[in-house]
């Protein structure tokens, strides 16, 4: 299946074009791990959804 831009809702990496966001994405676990809050917030398309999505599957 070719790539595609996706413009609704959380991305597959198998389907959808997507940023490495790795980097920000492996210090979330340890603040949910020790208790700490954080928030995204972040402007429209910016993988606000996909990146919750991905947390709940960790």
């Amino acid at each position: 299946m070719k790539k595609r831009f996706n413009i609704t809702g959380a991305c597959r990496p198998a389907e959808h074009y997507m940023m490495d966001d790795t980097r920000r994405f492996n210090a979330i676990p340890a603040f949910v791990e020790r208790g700490k809050y954080f928030v995204i917030n972040r402007p429209r398309q910016y993988s606000k959804t996909t990146m919750l999505v991905a947390l709940r599957k960790e």
